[in-house]
């Protein structure tokens, strides 16, 4: 795993501000942590590559940037292509002539043979720039599910782009102007949703998409495969299909078992995690080295789940509890997170990846599974609604939901079952606004009355529900629970799941591969007949069947847990003074009424409600803009 970085002047001769000397270092310095072995630069006629290695396969003839045979062509790479050794043969076999055994060389090549369908004949995890000097074209490509992040900012005829937003903030043409639409996706959905970052004059590329730039020329974003959810497999019952599947996952697994250092597992004691170990043993892999993290809190600690699978597998297994005390980390989090990020699991996967790296160089995790077989609970949640607002309520009864919602308390004191505010407003709702006010934190009323006054000006007629009913409407697929899945897949996975375990893993210098997210798997997931994803309520029943029998069934049959955090609890102990102090912060008091915020910590403090969501959302702003929206701020971490 790597760091990138790089810049195209659009014109190799203008003198009015070409890009200063020393700066492609510093861009590539910011990523030190995601590739400690070396690095590498590339600068000619206006063209910066920048490289940040982590060595793991061909340690040492991998050494980025890397070119062709003339040189005329020349790429930096952040990932691993799993197939690469199947692509050597045939382009081999075209004339092509390598010199290292290093699965980046494959990428010139297919260039020179493809051009940008080249992603099109990768099986990998990547985020990769190349320049072609003999059309003066930059290419830059992002891996299917987004499991690499590629950050990019056009301004005037310069682009520029990075790994870590950090990188590309190191580029003094790059200005650091506060978004109010990212914002306040921010406070909806804890992370800023692709293709916007918190700058206004920064992007992200999304997954599964490419952008082509000639010199000269207006740069062009493409995407070049998605997930259908729109055709069902028909090859055979549901033994057959389980059998097929456990095939496929084993592949997966062994493609990402190649590495020349040593390599181990992620183990939560969830359904997910628990098959990459087994699979692993089944691969070949004796006694494999896994990480658990706990917590010393009553429901947030499931190290005996995974003491379980580590016995059933003989792993070579430790375990690390997290306390409050860690909680000094948040400053660390903002600083390799580079934008505001409020998903607390966050916490325990940074310390995950840690304590995973004092052993291992590539750990193996079990993300994935709940997108692809329909993991999560609300996707049963939304089938129902969306059920009882077809058949049971009709046009008048929508109606009829929707004004008994605007009026009935959101009394979260209540029993669950009385607690029928959001049930009655997703009722009333299309699917699209249903599903948007399932998974979000925030609705705009709220925003409103806790933002300050000018960027409640400043967003005007802003709209996020309008972004994401685009997303929702345009996926493929044929019921409201595989359109969920879909929009999940581009949205949620990438944006908060994969940029959570890139960011804390690459902290420490960990590669992490997801073999459930290979994309020949998660194709097969969406074409299984929806009713084995989702089987009444048993979650990801094909997933589960396909290893029944060599997981145990206390895994399987368990209630799920989420990588939660209590901060229910810390707030209203280790961290209450932290959080009363936050009206007195800079950064708060300058975006959101001081009078608001002092509610929410009051509320929260004294157990009238529980704002930790909300708290936690406010902290992890105020660490990240006293950090970020200084322009004078330091690029190090000082945690």
């Amino acid at each position: 795993m790597c760091g990138i970085a790089g810049y195209l002047d659009g014109s190799r001769s203008r003198a009015e501000s070409p890009t200063a000397p020393g700066v492609l270092v510093a861009m590539t310095d910011t990523l030190e942590h995601r590739g400690p072995d070396g690095e590498g630069h590339y600068e000619r006629d206006g063209v910066g590559l920048g490289h940040r290695r982590l060595s793991i396969v061909d340690l040492a003839g991998g050494a980025q940037p890397m070119g062709n045979e003339d040189g005329a062509v020349q790429v930096v790479f952040n990932g691993e292509i799993y197939n690469h050794a199947e692509l050597r043969p045939t382009l081999e076999a075209r004339g092509h002539r390598f010199r290292t055994t290093s699965d980046t060389e494959v990428l010139v090549h297919l260039w020179e043979e493809h051009g940008p369908s080249m992603v099109e004949h990768l099986n990998g995890m990547f985020a990769f720039a190349i320049w072609d000097a003999r059309n003066e074209t930059l290419f830059l490509a992002r891996d299917r599910l987004g499991i690499k992040p590629v950050y990019w900012s056009l301004l005037g005829d310069r682009l520029v782009f990075g790994s870590e937003l950090k990188a590309v903030l190191a580029h003094p043409a790059v200005p650091r102007q506060l978004d109010p639409t990212s914002l306040s996706d921010y406070l909806s959905f804890l992370y800023v949703p692709a293709p916007r970052s918190i700058f206004r004059d920064v992007q992200k590329l999304p997954p599964a998409h490419t952008l082509l730039l000639r010199r000269g020329e207006a740069p062009v974003v493409k995407r070049y495969w998605h997930a259908r959810f729109d055709h069902d497999l028909h090859t055979g019952d549901a033994d057959a299909l389980a059998a097929e599947l456990r095939a496929l996952l084993v592949r997966c697994v062994e493609r990402r078992l190649m590495a020349e250092v040593p390599l181990g597992a992620f183990l939560s004691g969830g359904v997910d995690s628990s098959i990459v170990v087994a699979l692993m043993t089944e691969a070949g892999v004796a006694a494999p080295k896994t990480t658990t993290i706990g917590f010393e809190v009553e429901g947030f600690d499931e190290r005996d789940r995974a003491r379980l699978v580590a016995e059933r597998f003989g792993a070579d297994h430790t375990e690390r509890v997290v306390t409050p005390d860690a909680l000094s980390i948040v400053d660390r989090l903002s600083y390799f997170f580079d934008e505001p990020f409020a998903d607390a699991s966050a916490v325990p996967t940074y310390y995950l990846s840690e304590a995973t790296r004092t052993r291992v160089t590539v750990a193996l995790s079990g993300d994935g599974g709940d997108e692809t077989y329909a993991g999560y609970r609300r996707y049963w949640f939304d089938g129902f609604e969306h059920r009882m607002r077809r058949w049971m309520l009709g046009g008048l009864g929508q109606s009829v939901a929707r004004g008994l919602s605007a009026v009935y308390p959101k009394a979260d004191w209540l029993p669950r079952p009385l607690r029928a505010k959001t049930l009655l407003g997703n009722l009333g709702d299309g699917p699209a606004a249903a599903y948007y006010r399932t998974i979000t934190q925030m609705g705009e009323r709220a925003k409103h009355a806790l933002l300050a006054p000018d960027l409640v000006a400043a967003l005007g007629d802003y709209d996020p529900l309008a972004r994401f009913r685009g997303v929702y409407e345009s996926v493929d697929a044929k019921d409201s629970i595989s359109r969920a899945q879909a929009t999940d897949l581009v949205t949620y996975l990438a944006d908060d799941i994969l940029t959570k375990v890139d960011r804390a893993s690459m902290a420490h210098s960990l590669e992490v591969r997801v073999p459930i997210l290979d994309h020949t798997a998660v194709e097969f997931a969406a074409r299984v007949p929806r009713d084995l994803r989702l089987h009444g309520r048993d979650h990801k029943h094909l997933l589960k069947r396909a290893v029944r029998g060599t997981i145990p069934d206390e895994i399987l049959d368990g209630r799920k847990h989420g990588f939660e955090v209590p901060l229910k609890a810390w707030f209203r102990n280790e961290l209450r003074p932290l959080a009363e102090s936050l009206g007195e912060r800079a950064a708060i008091r300058d975006h959101f009424r001081v009078d608001a915020v002092q509610t929410l910590v009051r509320d929260h403090t004294r157990g009238l409600a529980d704002h930790s969501v909300a708290l936690w959302t406010l902290l992890m702003f105020d660490r990240w803009a006293e950090r970020y929206l200084q322009p004078t701020a330091t690029t190090g971490a000082t945690a």
